[in-house]
């Protein structure tokens, strides 16, 4: 009984500093369709404020559909499962190894989850892209901002603004390339404006888009 008790003991101890270790970093959030910088900071304990200054944001309102998003905090997701898996370990009669099994499908499951969230926003961006490319109007209007923001120049910055388009370095994700930059300005304009015509309108209301 006593060898049997101080089993439970070391793997409720083991799981309660898996748990602390999990929280104390950092973690990359994919944005997914319909999140703010409210809810993304409410669901991991931290601030808006926190948020923009760890990825640069020009506007904490603007942010796209498979950014990721560097999110300082304790995350609540991790907690739920760390309280869990304490209560398993301290409740169970079976061996450490049997918990380690049964845990593996449900990782195996989140992380396919993940990659299906993940995929999505390209085939946004694409149709997003074809749009554009179609309508001789938006096409003026894009070609304008780009004037406007670098003289159309793909090399050009100011600050963490960079490219054609005067993107921030955060929504390009390290990809400077000239497609890359095109296909992150359309989804950009998509999201925020609909189309580069109403983004033309609001840059010439307020000098920026």
């Amino acid at each position: 009984m006593k060898i049997k008790n101080a089993l439970l003991s070391t793997a409720a101890a083991t799981a309660s500093l898996f748990a602390i270790g999990a929280t104390a970093q950092a973690a990359t959030v994919t944005v997914k369709a319909g999140d703010t910088v409210s809810a993304i900071a409410a669901d991991h304990n931290t601030t808006i404020d926190a948020i923009q200054q760890a990825n640069h944001l020009k506007d904490v309102n603007l942010i796209l559909v498979g950014q990721q998003l560097e999110v300082n905090g304790d995350s609540t997701t991790t907690t739920s499962t760390s309280t869990q898996t304490t209560q398993q370990t301290t409740t169970t009669q079976s061996s450490a190894q049997t918990s380690q099994t049964q845990a593996q499908p449900s990782q195996a499951s989140q992380t396919q989850s993940s990659q299906t969230q993940t995929s999505k926003p390209a085939a946004q961006t694409s149709s997003s892209t074809s749009n554009y490319s179609n309508n001789g109007s938006d096409s003026a209007a894009k070609a304008w901002i780009a004037g406007k923001e670098s003289g159309g120049s793909y090399s050009a910055r100011n600050g963490q603004y960079i490219g054609k388009y005067q993107l921030s370095a955060s929504y390009l994700n390290g990809d400077y390339s000239a497609a890359n930059q095109e296909r992150v300005a359309n989804s950009y304009v998509a999201s925020r404006y609909g189309s580069w015509s109403n983004a033309k309108s609001h840059w010439l209301a307020n000098g920026w888009y």
